[in-house]
């Protein structure tokens, strides 16, 4: 593969790319841990028609020419904490004081994929910089599933902070936090 470029979207412009979106998400998330099918790829993209519109959206494409072939999608967390997807789990994770303080009015990061092509050239954490560069104070989180280690690890290589640590079984969602979030050394290190 060769150079990309990271180019950001503030509103619905993105949506010119749905097509593109739904081919990465699908070949990133089709397979293990995740299994997603292409009803899912396709739910993504319906919700990116709302989500465009959500305050402090940004998105973050990454083109090889005219492909794309990498995205990372965020907005501004909503107070009161959201309670509808996987916000439960967040704060069941972090309590009702903590969820307020650390994550809402923070940016969240929502998705983010890289086509298997393009995976290990370092696209990825282009991505969440680009999505996260300009974020009030460095507060920035995001979920993800317990079952995927690599992602935990890249986080972790990228300084980002688990803030929740699920069951030793390795099921449900864990919370990040930002390797800039002022409470990053407030959060619990593994039992």
């Amino acid at each position: 593969m060769g150079r990309t470029d990271i180019r950001l979207f503030a509103g619905e412009d993105l949506l010119t790319h749905t097509a593109a979106l739904r081919s990465v998400y699908a070949e990133a998330f089709g397979a293990p841990p995740w299994n997603e099918d292409a009803e899912k790829a396709s739910a993504f993209v319906a919700r990116l028609a709302a989500d465009v519109r959500r305050p402090g959206f940004t998105a973050a494409l990454a083109f090889a020419g005219a492909d794309v072939v990498g995205f990372a999608t965020a907005w501004t967390t909503r107070t009161p904490f959201p309670t509808d997807r996987c916000y439960p789990q967040a704060a069941a994770g972090l309590g009702a004081e903590r969820t307020l303080r650390w994550l809402c009015g923070a940016r969240e990061i929502d998705e983010m994929a890289v086509h298997p092509a393009a995976r290990g050239t370092g696209l990825a954490a282009a991505l969440l910089q680009a999505v996260t560069a300009d974020a009030p104070e460095g507060r920035v989180w995001l979920l993800t599933s317990a079952r995927a280690p690599r992602a935990i690890a890249f986080y972790r290589s990228q300084g980002w902070t688990q803030a929740t640590h699920p069951s030793p079984e390795g099921q449900g969602l864990t919370v990040f936090l930002g390797p800039r979030h002022p409470a990053r050394t407030a959060a619990a290190p593994p039992r």
